[in-house]
């Protein structure tokens, strides 16, 4: 590059926001989830496909509000030697008493719950002071970029075609507002086609510890 001259960036693009592969995503999810240990609650667990990725140590617990869901969840989760049965509720709506798990897991579930402060909120209190959280989630775009307009207009369409999903939210200001402090915060971008790479979020946090 010439003396003087700077490289342009395309409008609403973060420079030195890592580009990977779906594969590589899956990866980095392994591993983050592979952290945590003791008591785990997995909230919006889906059909289970998280399994593989956690140590074998934890006492795993999930939550899963999708009938069709939950049934295959409880089938996995005995195969994968899991004693508890999944939870039929919501993540705004956790059925634990206060401090009672050591860490809570969530992939691609923050994007659909109907109140995210309020699923937050929750998982604070049925953490133990100072428990781990681990989120990864696809996230709104920097504002004014294409892929932000694409997530706009595809956001009412997703919401009710894909459980309630939404493109274009950002969990990670509640994450903040609820006093968890980000031990490992990484945005991404997943090659995606045709409307461009996906922003991602992995995060893992720590739940505020008691006042001395």
């Amino acid at each position: 590059m010439a003396p003087g001259l700077t490289r342009s960036v395309p409008p609403g693009i973060v420079p030195g926001v890592e580009l990977i592969t779906n594969d590589r995503l899956d990866d980095l999810e392994r591993e983050l989830i592979g952290r945590v240990r003791g008591r785990v609650l997995e909230i919006g667990a889906g059909d289970g496909e998280n399994f593989g990725a956690f140590h074998p140590d934890v006492t795993w617990t999930g939550l899963e509000p999708d009938s069709g869901r939950r049934t295959e969840l409880a089938t996995r989760a005995r195969e994968w030697r899991h004693a508890s049965t999944p939870l039929d509720a919501t993540a705004e709506h956790i059925p634990l008493p206060d401090a009672s798990v050591d860490a809570v897991v969530g992939t691609y579930v923050l994007c659909s719950v109907t109140d995210v402060a309020a699923a937050v909120a929750e998982v604070r209190r049925v953490l133990v002071p100072g428990g781990r959280v681990v989120f990864v989630d696809h996230v709104a775009a920097p504002r004014g970029t294409l892929k932000r307009v694409v997530q706009n207009v595809a956001t009412p369409i997703s919401t009710w075609l894909d459980h309630g999903c939404h493109w274009n939210r950002d969990p990670e200001p509640e994450l903040a507002a609820a006093g968890f402090t980000g031990a490992d915060v990484r945005r991404l971008r997943v090659r995606s086609m045709p409307f461009g790479p996906v922003p991602v979020l992995l995060y893992e946090g720590v739940a505020p510890a008691p006042v001395e």
